[in-house]
């Protein structure tokens, strides 16, 4: 092996180099090195690789010193002070790549980032990736030890490791012709406590040295002219979409915890939640990793609400990054007075904050002192500035913000006191001020979001010191103070339903209600509680609400608040019965009422149009069902207010009606004229919450008891891209099920179906018998697919869904749901006897002048109708004739049954313009699987329709043969 020089040149290259320092021709050198002209022409192309330059004649420059240099200053050999690492570099492919590029156009590059965030170990990876491109070596000199900001100790250490002596007197001038021999580069880490001396020494240097490169690491820029900065961020710490691997973070957290224990596991989740509440911070992401041996993944997520207690590393050789908060008094023993009072007063904000809110917080600041003071702190990395929608903001890691809260609470005297007296104060104004958009219809989304954070941990500051009574500014102003609270917990309950955090609005409202200074404001407060609860479909939660804000009202003296409260309360627990876990007797309810007439001033139309509305829904026995003469005097009251929450409220019980009378396409175009009124409902306001999900559920609920299919998946998909209406997705799921079943999309229809499983779980398993339709569409299409695993892990389902083992609701409204889904398998499977079987009862069978005979909320029933008469033709049963034309009501309601009884009167009579209209039917509501049953009947369309059942997933109908 050819050996090399101090220089990492093999002897070869240093004769060439040489040579070429004579200026002799390629010719020359071959000749006197007895080599080709071609091994020449090698050398000297790798000569000038290695080394950086342009061309020969800079190479020939290079000769001369780089036969005298010592062998410290060696390129292309180890770099001298570069610290030696015992574990992996993981990561920071952009920030590598940043760094290189910055190298190539500027002399004098910074890394600049908080501390514990890496700037070191990437400076030091860098300096070892390029350090062969310079040939005059490269020096790594860590700063950190210098204690004081002396101008000849930094000169002493980078003396020192380039092994530079005192040989005249003048160290400093010995550096410097030392360095200014040609391509060089110079590493100096931690400087950000000697950027009085540091810029300067630099500045001298990359003036008398023009082959020297500086590279720095600091948390503050060195600004001075060229330099160029590449910020160092956290570790990306959320793991990508569809990205198995994680994150870098959770990558080197695993790496570092298996260095400790090569056994330690942990779910990867748990792993990413550990990451993402260390900021993606490397110094703190280490320290955690190393105590996962001891507390495992668990006990660090336990013991992270004391980061800085936690995070203590190990008796390492720098002292500074033992532990997370040597880290960060390191940065904060750096600062001025003025600078560590605005960094502890942030420190109070738990998301971004901007100008104003951080003046708000500064006690006495003037605006230009605190725009000042943060933009140190931001060049001091001890806060992140970003432009976002809401415009620019700053922000504080967590790990710091700790931190700065811990140095609060130890400032003394009143300061933290006051500073949570005046954040919360700006909260309230920015709550209130966030509320006035909303009502106008101004932009105020991104504005909520950038400081929802800031108004929760506010708001619950307040009503600790309002448990115990305290006036937070300190004087005796304890009533006003309260009211201010008051109004901002009502303002964030009330953004809180606008941006549809349902469940934190409710409860926010209820924390206004034990703030209010009156049972007046109190009884509204439980009102809107109750109406955002019910709008998120709890409703057992609305009705107490409801029954407290009564009581609240009563108190005040105000009779028409408490009936209507009562009177509302009354209908909820009857027309929203199916979303209670356990149904309201109906004597409890007429109770209510009672109790709202006796009240109700006779001159308040709004109380009286409520008393109506309660008595509509609770006149009758049957849940759910409203009096069909009663309804209409309702809706006439209704009409009068000139309300339209009271309007559609109305509205629905005349939909119900119509529809529960078998007047199904009246109640269709009746839901219709309710959904106009939609535009009048403010989705802002929790009162019109409830209306405006109903409107949406029903009209895609009535839409599939007529048979417009289409209508209904419109319906539906509005539904769930309606931010009302999504607010429960479990029930928006729903909805497309048995449309997209009945047109034969089965894999659509059990994607939706499994949407519907896991947000029903997500949602905490709620009273579920609104969603019976789609269980019993979800059976349908496992069924027709004839798909047995599937249809029992959905009966199961379904079972858990209704709290009904075996019968699943079969004696509630969804008993034609029930005999229309097991008569339709059977049928298809061929098994005619059990089709009949399920459809064996009064109710589900035609009969002349019955129809509708019971009332019905939102039924299958024509579906049912249609298909009993249809198994009664395929079994040549006697009466098969006189069932068909019974069940003409169905066909003349419903599109489904229409066409499904045209299909069975070919079969009866073999009338084939029956079956056109039959095929024809199904082709306009588009019930492709009907259609393909249907084509199967036909020899001369019979492989058409094979063909279409083989894209479905289905078999042909089992019966087939015996039905042509």
């Amino acid at each position: 092996m050819e050996a090399t020089n101090p220089a990492g040149m093999s002897q070869r290259e240093a004769e060439v180099l040489q040579a070429v320092g004579r200026h002799l021709t390629n010719a020359q050198i071959a000749s006197r090195l007895h080599i080709s002209v071609r091994t020449v022409e090698s050398h000297v192309s790798s000569l000038l690789r290695k080394f950086g330059v342009p061309d020969r004649r800079e190479l020939a420059g290079l000769a001369p010193a780089m036969a005298a240099r010592p062998a410290s200053a060696s390129g292309g050999g180890p770099v001298p002070g570069l610290p030696s690492n015992r574990t992996s570099f993981i990561g920071r492919e952009s920030e590598q790549a940043a760094v290189l590029d910055a190298l190539t156009g500027s002399r004098v590059v910074t890394l600049v980032g908080p501390g514990g965030v890496g700037k070191t170990r990437l400076a030091a990876k860098t300096a070892g990736m390029v350090a062969e491109r310079y040939p005059f070596g490269a020096v790594f000199v860590d700063l950190g030890s210098v204690r004081e900001p002396s101008f000849l100790q930094v000169v002493q250490m980078v003396a020192a490791l380039l092994g530079v002596t005192d040989q005249g007197g003048d160290l400093d001038a010995a550096l410097h012709e030392y360095l200014a021999r040609g391509r060089s580069l110079l590493v100096m880490d931690n400087c950000e406590h000697l950027l009085d001396v540091v810029p300067e020494f630099t500045e001298k240097l990359l003036a008398d040295c023009d082959g020297l490169t500086v590279l720095a690491t600091s948390r503050e820029r060195l600004a001075i002219a060229g330099e160029r900065t590449v910020n160092v961020p956290p570790l990306p710490h959320r793991r990508r979409n569809g990205c198995e691997a994680g994150s870098e973070a959770a990558a080197l957290f695993m790496d570092r915890a298996r260095a400790s224990d090569p056994d330690v596991t942990a779910p990867p989740e748990r792993v990413d939640e550990v990451c993402e509440r260390l900021d993606g911070m490397p110094l703190a992401i280490e320290l955690a990793a190393a105590r996962c041996a001891s507390l495992g993944v668990e006990g660090l997520l336990a013991g992270l609400n004391d980061y800085l207690r936690l995070l203590k590393g190990s008796r390492g050789s720098q002292e500074r990054h033992r532990s997370l908060r040597a880290v960060i008094d390191w940065s904060y023993d750096l600062l001025d007075e003025d600078e560590r009072a605005m960094f502890r007063r942030l420190g109070v904000f738990v998301g971004g904050f901007d100008l104003d809110a951080a003046l708000a917080v500064s006690l006495d600041g003037s605006q230009g002192m605190v725009t000042d003071l943060i933009g140190r702190l931001t060049d001091k990395s001890l806060l992140m500035h970003w432009r976002g929608a809401a415009g620019s903001r700053w922000l504080m890691l967590e790990t710091i913000r700790a931190y700065a809260v811990d140095q609060l609470h130890l400032a003394g005297g009143d300061e933290e006191a006051r500073v949570l007296a005046a954040h919360l104060g700006w909260a309230a104004a920015t709550a209130c001020g966030l509320e006035d958009l909303v009502v106008e219809g101004r932009p105020w989304q991104d504005a909520f979001d950038a400081v929802v954070g800031d108004l929760r941990s506010a708001l619950g500051h307040g009503l600790l010191l309002a448990a115990g009574g305290e006036d937070p500014t300190g004087g005796d102003g304890t009533h006003r103070w309260r009211a201010r609270v008051h109004e901002f917990a009502r303002a964030l309950g009330h953004l809180t339903y606008a941006r549809r955090f349902v469940v934190e609005s409710y409860e926010h409202y209820e924390a206004a209600a034990e703030l209010a200074t009156g049972p007046d404001e109190a009884a509204r407060d439980l009102r809107s509680a109750a109406d955002a609860a019910l709008a998120d479909g709890r409703n057992d939660v609305a009705f107490e609400l409801l029954l407290a804000s009564a009581e609240r009202a009563k108190e005040a003296g105000d009779g028409s608040a408490q009936a209507i409260a009562l009177a509302y309360a009354a209908t909820v627990g009857d027309r929203f019965t199916f979303g209670f876990s356990t149904e309201v007797p109906n004597e409890r309810l007429r109770e209510l009422l009672a109790g709202a007439v006796s009240v109700c001033p006779p001159d308040d139309p709004v109380a009286m149009a409520c008393l109506l509305a309660a008595e509509t829904w609770i006149t009758l026995p049957d849940k759910a069902i409203p009096h069909p003469v009663l309804s209409y005097d309702a809706l006439t009251a209704a009409e009068l207010t000139k309300d339209p929450v009271l309007i559609s409220g109305a509205l629905d019980a005349v939909v119900n009606v119509l529809d529960q009378d078998g007047h199904i396409r009246d109640a269709y175009d009746a839901i219709k004229k309710r959904r106009e009124l939609l535009s009048q409902l403010p989705r802002h306001d929790p009162r019109a919450g409830t209306e405006i999900v109903d409107t949406y559920h029903m009209l895609a609920a009535i839409a599939v008891t007529a048979g417009d299919l289409r209508g209904a998946l419109d319906a539906a998909g509005e539904t769930q891209k309606n931010e009302v209406a999504a607010v429960q997705p479990h029930v928006a799921a729903s909805k497309l099920i048995l449309p997209l079943v009945l047109q034969g999309k089965f894999d659509d229809a059990f994607i939706q179906a499994e949407t519907m499983w896991g947000a029903w779980h997500r949602a905490g398993c709620p009273p579920a018998r609104i969603m019976g339709s789609a269980l019993y569409g979800v059976l349908l299409g496992h069924g027709l697919r004839g798909d047995d695993a599937g249809y029992l892990e959905w009966t199961a389902r379904a079972s858990k869904l209704f709290g009904d083992e075996a019968g699943l609701l079969s004696g509630s409204n969804l008993k034609a749901a029930r005999g229309f889904t097991e008569a339709r398998i059977h049928l298809h499977a061929g098994r005619i006897d059990a089709a009949l079987a399920a459809v064996d009862d009064d109710d589900l069978r035609p009969q002349a002048g019955k129809w509708y005979g019971a009332p019905h909320w939102h039924s299958l029933l024509p579906y049912t109708w249609a298909i009993a008469a249809e198994a009664a033709v395929v079994a040549a049963q006697p009466d098969a004739a006189s069932l068909l034309a019974a069940a003409e009501p169905a066909g003349r309601e419903n599109l489904w049954a229409q066409a499904c009884l045209a299909r069975a009167a070919w079969r009866l009579t073999g009338d084939r313009a029956e079956l056109e209209r039959s095929l024809a039917g199904w082709a306009r509501i588009e019930a492709e699987f009907e259609h393909a049953c249907t084509l199967v009947l036909l020899d001369d369309r019979a492989a058409e329709g094979l063909a279409k059942l083989r894209e479905l997933g289905c078999q042909p109908p089992a019966a087939r043969d015996g039905l042509v």
